[in-house]
């Protein structure tokens, strides 16, 4: 799945998956150095943890349990902005490959968790 699909995903389940699944198929193309491999499993992990944490937001038992997780996804997401950034100043990375596109889509999905925080409240 491309990220314009990803766009497209209603499914916020869904979407934060195939984001995670993105970001590990960026992933393999980066050039096997000793940076890249500790930034590589820094993204992984807070690529990985957004989805993780939503679901477990939608299976909270309370609503302080609600909010707290879809805090954790949204420090998740601006962390995997963090990661990305990195990554994409210190590559020379494809034009075919483009981590603005998983940065943009990082970007959005904290907006979205931003948007549901204030609609909680």
């Amino acid at each position: 799945m491309s990220i314009d699909s990803i766009n497209k995903t209603y499914d916020l389940e869904e979407r934060t998956f195939q984001f995670a699944k993105e970001i590990r198929l960026f992933i393999k193309n980066l050039d096997k150095t000793i940076a890249n491999f500790e930034d590589a499993k820094q993204v992984i992990r807070s690529s990985g943890s957004i989805g993780a944490n939503y679901i477990e937001a939608n299976e909270s038992l309370s609503k302080k349990d609600f909010i707290y997780r879809i805090k954790i996804s949204r420090k998740e997401a601006k962390e995997s902005i963090y990661w990305l950034r990195l990554i994409n100043e210190t590559n020379k990375i494809p034009s075919n490959n483009k981590p603005e596109e998983l940065i943009q889509e990082s970007t959005e999905l904290k907006k979205i968790f931003s948007a549901i925080l204030e609609k909680s409240k």
